[in-house]
C-alpha cells in the first residue's frame, strides 16, 4: 500500500499541497549531504515517486530508503530502464519507483534475485 509522510509535505510555493491531495505531492527528505526532492502520485493505476537531489543522483541505499517510507514491506515496485525511444530525462540527477496497482508485477524466482 501506497503512503505519504505528511511531516515532509512541502505546504507552500509552486508544488505546496496539503493532506486534502492524498498520496500526491511534493516531499523533502534530509539526506547526510543536502535535500532529497520526492515527488509522489497514485494516478492513473500507478504509484509513483521520483527522487533527485541538486548535484547527485539517489543512491541504492537512499532508494532502499524511500521504498521503505512509501510502501509496505510486501510491496514490489520497480526501477525501469525504457526503450530508447521512450526515455526522457528531464532532471539530471532524478531516479523513479513505480508500482502497477492493476495488477501483480511478475517476479523471477527468488534464487535468481
Amino acid at each position: 500500500m501506497f503512503h505519504v509522510h505528511n511531516k515532509y509535505r512541502v505546504r507552500t510555493g509552486r508544488m505546496g499541497t496539503d493532506e486534502s491531495a492524498g498520496n500526491n505531492g511534493t516531499f523533502l527528505y534530509p539526506t547526510h549531504d543536502g535535500q532529497m526532492i520526492v515527488i509522489a502520485s497514485d494516478k492513473g493505476g500507478w504509484e509513483h515517486l521520483s527522487a533527485s537531489l541538486s548535484h547527485r543522483c539517489p543512491t541504492w541505499d537512499e532508494m532502499c530508503i524511500l521504498k521503505k517510507i512509501f510502501w509496505d514491506e510486501t510491496d514490489c515496485v520497480v526501477q525501469y530502464h525504457p526503450p530508447a525511444s521512450q526515455y526522457v530525462n528531464n532532471h539530471p540527477h532524478c531516479l523513479h519507483l513505480w508500482r502497477c496497482v492493476d495488477q501483480p508485477f511478475p517476479l523471477p524466482p527468488k534464487g535468481f534475485v
